[in-house]
Order: structure tokens, then C-alpha cells, then sequence
């Protein structure tokens, strides 16, 4: 929304929430989320054609088109729980609109959803409106985040879905409309609803599955002594194959990935399709593996017995340039090397302590044996062994020699994002190792 209020001034852009503390901290110097580039777009923005409010009501009235962006997680409950997409807050929002508009709306899905949710959106809208017109539009987001701004600004497409009527293709065409400010017209997709729903789970398994499939080598590589970056390079070269997503890693995370693969599994079953159902469930099974089984090298390298040993691990944020920390692959290592009763500092430039604390033991539960540092250095202190779970540049910088003189002996390191230069570690002194070499 910041984005499309930047590139049209013409258009009055209302971000509304019932979070009143979330609206607040977008209304401050502060934005809630890290995102490199956001606070100069909001900045530019907000007060003139970007507005933050509560007043849910009365934006719902003044618009023309509502984006729908709400959150979609993974039912923990019922039917389908743990892999179906819980649309409450869907529904929620549908019933809103559906109370307080004055007149026809193009209600569009931003957030990630199920095939044919669209159907459920209208049939809310039908029965609780006064006669007026609603057209539902698919316009799934593939921004990632880290590199969110420069993704919005030159994306490589905009996919709208509308469905194949008079009204529906008139709706499409105004949200083309507004896109078209600064997309060239070649990058704006448009297809059938459905397609446009189905393609965002399918992008992002697709993605996915090329981290799950170049890890499974990479414990090939680590068995049969070659090296994952140099079979990756060697097969990206190839223009059918191509290099993007082969980066071997300690497991891929964030909100979207496994959530939307589980979708895609549940729609799977629920349509009859088994094993295209497995298919894909194998994904993340194999992104859950890859992440213990690199908790389990650092206990098997230290002597089969991490316990009463300090590890640090470097960094906590699923990716690095964003403070998320949602499925990030610290958490899983993190909980085994507690399981293992090691004793575990984390540090990461964005993440707070408490969320770290919080995402690895729970809500309101405490452990001593996990403790935040404020810095790479104090993690490493006197530490065991180093595990780098997320790419931070800064991690590259940091003086490991000053690093390896304070460690204890032997000092190891484990490279989970491939960062590192492994021959000067092993110069310095440490016994160093990354994913799949």
C-alpha cells in the first residue's frame, strides 16, 4: 500500500487494522516490521496519500477497492489441522465489509489463501448486503521480504485474477489501472481467479522444492566428500535448471513456504489426490530433516555430547535483512541443542530477546540454559562452538581470530548458510564445516 501511495498520487491509500498499538507504531518513527528501504517509502507517504487508522468503518464506505490482507495460518485444530488454512479472520473481514459498505465494491485478495476462496468471500457478500454490486479479485503478492521494496518497485509480475464476466473483466481492469502507474503493461498478468489463487501456493512450493531438492544433495556431498556449491554452480549453468534457489542451508523458513505447501497437500487430499498430495508433503519433510540433521552434526563433531557446552548461534531471523522469525530454522536447532542440554546464546541484530525467547520455549516458559546476547562477540565468549543459522553480511566482517583466542579448545564452527571462507577458519585454527562439504 505504501508502494502503490509512492507511485500514484492520485490515489488516497487507508491502511486500516483494530490493532490500535499496530496502527500506532505505523503512525511512529519506529515502523513494526525491519523491511531496508520501507521507513524512506512510508516517510514520503504517509500524511498525504497514505493514511493509518482504526476507522475500519468508515474506510470500508469511502472506497473503491478493498485489499484484503489479513492473516491466513495453519489450522491447529478440527478438520485439516496442521495442514488446511484457517479463513476465519477471511470471514471476519468479508462480514465487516459486507456490514458498512454503502454502495459496489471490488474487494481483492492480498493474503495467500486456499483455491476457491474467492466463492466463499462472494456467497458471505450476497447474504448480508443490500443489493450491491461485489466483484472478488485474486492479486497474490510474490515480494520477498528482505528485498520487499525493490521487488515492489521493478516486480518481475503482477498477477490479477478475475473471473470471466462483463463486471469481473471491468474490475480487473481498474486494479490493472493502478498497477500500470509505474509496471509496464507486459509484466501484468491477468487469468481466471482460480488460476490466479492456485498460482501462489504453486510458486512458492515450486520454490521451496528447489531448497529441499539441493539440501538432500548436500548430505550427499557431505557423505561422498563433494562440495553442494560446486554441483549447484555446475547444474545452474544449465538454462533449464537455472541458479536461483540452490543454495544449500541449514532449511528454508519464514511465513509462507511450509504453510502454503501444507495448503497445497490438503487440497490435494480433499480433491482426491493423494499421491500428488505425498509429493509435496516430501518437501517439507525433508526441510524438517535438514534442520536436525544439522543439530545433530554440531553434537555428533563435539564429541557425540553437547552437554554443560556453550553454542552460540549467530543469528535468528529466518532470513537475513527482515526481523521475522516465523518457522526460522534457529528455532528447530535451537530446541535440539537445549534437547541435548547444551547451554545456548543467541544473537541477531533485529529479533528482541523476548521473541527469541518466546519462539524457542514458548509463551511465559523460561530456561536458563538459553541466554540473548547483545553482540556476536559476547555470544562467542567462552563458547564451544559457533553455529551461523542466518546469513547476516555482518557475520562475515566479524574478526574471527579475536573469536577463535577467546573460544574453548578445540574450537568448532558450523557454517549453516555457507558464508564463511572455511579454509581461512581452518588456518586461524578452528575445525570448521559448512552444509555439504
Amino acid at each position: 500500500m505504501a508502494m502503490i501511495a509512492l507511485k500514484a498520487p492520485d490515489i488516497e491509500v487507508r491502511v486500516v487494522d483494530m490493532n490500535a498499538a499496530r496502527i500506532a507504531a505505523w503512525n511512529s518513527a519506529t515502523l513494526p516490521i525491519y523491511e531496508p528501504g520501507l521507513d524512506e517509502v512510508v516517510r514520503q507517504t504517509r500524511g498525504k496519500n497514505l493514511h493509518f487508522s482504526t476507522d475500519v468503518h468508515g474506510a470500508i464506505a469511502a472506497s473503491d477497492i478493498i485489499f484484503v490482507a489479513v492473516n491466513t495460518p495453519t489450522k491447529t485444530y478440527g478438520v485439516g489441522a496442521g495442514r488446511a488454512a484457517d479463513l476465519r479472520f477471511i470471514e471476519s473481514v468479508a462480514r465487516t465489509i459486507a456490514e458498512h459498505a454503502n454502495g459496489p465494491k471490488i474487494i481483492v485478495e492480498k493474503s495467500t489463501i486456499p483455491v476457491r476462496t474467492a466463492e466463499t468471500i462472494k456467497d458471505i457478500l450476497a447474504a448480508n448486503t443490500r443489493g450491491y454490486a461485489f466483484e472478488v479479485l485474486s492479486n497474490p503478492e510474490f515480494l520477498a521480504e528482505g528485498t520487499a521494496v525493490a521487488d515492489l518497485q521493478a516486480p518481475d509480475r503482477v498477477l490479477i485474477g478475475g473471473e470471466r464476466t462483463p463486471g469481473g473483466q471491468a474490475a480487473l481492469q481498474k486494479l490493472v489501472d493502478v498497477y500500470a502507474h509505474w509496471v509496464p503493461r507486459d509484466r501484468i498478468i491477468t487469468t481466471n481467479l482460480w488460476s490466479s489463487e492456485l498460482s501462489k501456493l504453486v510458486a512458492n512450493a515450486f520454490l521451496a522444492q528447489r531448497i529441499s531438492s539441493i539440501n538432500s544433495v548436500s548430505a550427499l556431498c557431505e557423505a561422498t566428500g563433494a562440495d553442494v556449491d560446486e554441483v549447484a554452480n555446475a547444474i545452474g549453468r544449465d538454462s533449464r535448471i537455472g541458479p536461483k534457489f540452490l543454495k544449500a542451508s541449514v532449511g528454508f523458513g519464514g511465513s509462507c513456504f511450509q504453510k502454503d505447501i501444507l495448503n497445497l497437500v490438503y487440497l490435494c487430499e480433499h480433491f482426491g489426490l493423494p499421491e500428488v498430495a505425498a509429493y509435496w508433503e516430501s518437501v517439507v519433510k525433508m526441510n524438517d530433516w535438514q534442520k536436525h540433521r544439522f543439530a545433530a552434526r554440531i553434537v555428533r563433531s563435539l564429541f557425540n555430547t553437547v552437554a554443560d557446552k556453550k553454542i552460540a548461534v549467530l543469528g535468528f531471523a529466518f532470513k537475513k535483512d527482515t526481523n521475522d522469525t516465523r518457522e526460522s530454522a534457529a528455532i528447530a536447532v535451537c530446541r535440539d541443542l537445549l534437547a541435548e542440554q547444551a547451554r545456548v546464546v543467541v544473537y541477531d541484530p533485529k529479533v528482541p530477546a523476548g521473541e527469541i525467547r518466546e519462539d524457542v520455549l514458548g509463551k511465559g516458559r523460561d530456561d536458563p540454559r538459553l541466554t540473548v546476547a547483545a553482540s556476536a562477540y559476547e555470544a562467542t565468549q567462552g563458547a564451544h562452538a559457533i553455529a551461523v543459522v542466518t546469513e547476516w553480511d555482518e557475520f562475515k566482517l566479524l574478526d574471527y581470530s579475536r573469536i577463535f583466542a577467546s573460544m574453548q579448545q578445540p574450537a568448532s564452527i558450523f557454517d549453516g548458510r555457507n558464508i564463511l571462507d572455511l579454509p581461512k577458519l581452518r588456518e586461524i585454527g578452528f575445525r570448521a564445516s559448512g552444509v555439504g562439504k
